[in-house]
C-alpha cells in the first residue's frame, strides 16, 4: 500500500510531516517525493531537519521558473517517478504548483489522488493558488477539508458528498507537536525583544510586493508602527529583492524596521507565539495565530480561510497606510482577547486522514 506524498514548498512540509507518520502507524507505506519547488535551504531543508521528516525517496530539483515551467517540469519528472515505482495512491497537500502538477499527472496515469486541505477558496482568480485549488479539487478522488467552508465550496462545485471528508487541519497537528520545543527556543531574544513587546511581519504575495505603489504604502505603515513597537520583518528573499529593486531600502520613511532572514519552522513558531500582533499575507500564518492566541492582520482583500475571520482571530485589511495603522492600533489597544479554536483543529487531523485512507484502499 505505497502512498506517494508530494511536497514542494515550505507550507507543504508542515502538512506532510504528521501525515507521513500517521500513514505509517496505520500500516500504509508512505514515501515522500520532494519536487524541489523551493530550493533555498533555509526554506526547504531546514524544515525536513526541524520536523524530522523522513528523507525523500526522490528530489525532482525543479527549482525556480514561471508557474507554467514549474508545473510542466514537475509533471514530466513525476511521470518517470510513478513509472519506476507505481504507488497505490498519491497524496497532495495545499495549493502550490507542485500540488496541481502532481494531481494532473496521477490522474492521467490512473492513480487515485487524495487532496489534503481541499475546498478552500478566496474567490479571486488572480491568485495563482486559487487556480491550483480549483483544478486539483475538480479531478482529485478524495477531498479532505480543514474547515466547514471547504465542504460547502466543494458541494457548490458539484463534488459528490461521498468524496468529501471533514478531518480538520493537519498544519495544526504539526504546530501542537512542535510547540513545546519551539517555546524553548525563545527566538525573540535573538533580536533583543521580550514577550508581547513586538510585531511580526511576513509578506510575499506578488499582489503586495510586485507593485511599487502598493509596497510603498505597506512599508510606510510598518515604519510608523515600529515607532510604537519593534517590527520584526521576516523577509522572504523575493520580497527583499523587490525592496532593493525599487530603492525602498534607501528611503528612511520606508525602512524603519528590522528585516531578518527567514527562520526555521520552530524559530518562526516561537517568534509568532510571543508577538503582540502578526501582520501577514500568508494563509498558513492566519491559521497558526488563531491557535496561538495572537491577533492577526492579513493584508489582503480576501482569504481562503474564512473560519479565522469568523472566530475573530484574524482581520482583513487594505494595503493602504492609514487602514493598516488604524487596524493595528485597534488590535494593539484591545488587550488580550480569546476566541474559540475551530472544530477539529486538535492535532488529530492526520490520524483521521490515515483512518479514512485505510478504509478507502481496502487495507
Amino acid at each position: 500500500m505505497a502512498i506517494a506524498c508530494i511536497a514542494g514548498a515550505r507550507p507543504n512540509f508542515m502538512k506532510v510531516a504528521p501525515l507521513a507518520g500517521a500513514l505509517e502507524r496505520a500500516g500504509l507505506d508512505p514515501y515522500i517525493i520532494h519536487t524541489g519547488q523551493h530550493y533555498d535551504e533555509k526554506m526547504s531543508q531546514s524544515f525536513f531537519d526541524d520536523l524530522a521528516i523522513p528523507r525523500p525517496a526522490a528530489n525532482l530539483e525543479v527549482g525556480s521558473g514561471s508557474h507554467v515551467f514549474q508545473i510542466a517540469e514537475v509533471m514530466k519528472r513525476l511521470e518517470l517517478q510513478f513509472a519506476e515505482r507505481r504507488p497505490q495512491a498519491v497524496l497532495v497537500v495545499g495549493d502550490v504548483n507542485s500540488t496541481v502538477a502532481a494531481t494532473i499527472t496521477a490522474v492521467k496515469l490512473g492513480l487515485p489522488v487524495a487532496h489534503v486541505e481541499a475546498g478552500l477558496r478566496s474567490f479571486d482568480r488572480s491568485m495563482p493558488e486559487e487556480t491550483n485549488r480549483i483544478l486539483t479539487d475538480a479531478v482529485a478522488d478524495w477531498l479532505f477539508t480543514s474547515e466547514p467552508s471547504g465542504e460547502a465550496n466543494l458541494r457548490r462545485e458539484g463534488i459528490p458528498p461521498e468524496r468529501i471528508f471533514f478531518v480538520g487541519n493537519v498544519m495544526i497537528d504539526t504546530l501542537l507537536a512542535q510547540l513545546p520545543k519551539a517555546r524553548l527556543e525563545r527566538a525573540f531574544e535573538r533580536f533583543g525583544c521580550s514577550p508581547k513587546s513586538y510585531i511580526v511581519l511576513t509578506m510575499h504575495r506578488p499582489s503586495n510586493v510586485d507593485d511599487p505603489a502598493r509596497l510603498r504604502e505597506i512599508l510606510r505603515a510598518v515604519t510608523e508602527l515600529n515607532r510604537a513597537s519593534p517590527v520584526l520583518f521576516v523577509a522572504h528573499p523575493r520580497t527583499r529583492g523587490r525592496i532593493m529593486q525599487f530603492g525602498f531600502d534607501r528611503d528612511p520613511e520606508l525602512n524603519g524596521f528590522r528585516a531578518i532572514e527567514p527562520l526555521g519552522y520552530r524559530s518562526m513558531l516561537s517568534l509568532n507565539e510571543s508577538a503582540r500582533l502578526v501582520v501577514t499575507d500568508s494563509g498558513g500564518i492566519q491559521e497558526e495565530t488563531t491557535v496561538l492566541g495572537v491577533p492577526c492582520l492579513t493584508i489582503r482583500d480576501n482569504t481562503e480561510r474564512p473560519i479565522t475571520i469568523e472566530v475573530g482571530s484574524n482581520r482583513l485589511v487594505s494595503h493602504r497606510t492609514k487602514a493598516i495603522l488604524a487596524a493595528a492600533t485597534e488590535a494593539l489597544s484591545a488587550g488580550e482577547k480569546s476566541w474559540k479554536i475551530p472544530e477539529k483543529w486538535d492535532g488529530k487531523a492526520s490520524e483521521r486522514i490515515a483512518e479514512v485512507l485505510t478504509t478507502l484502499l481496502g487495507k
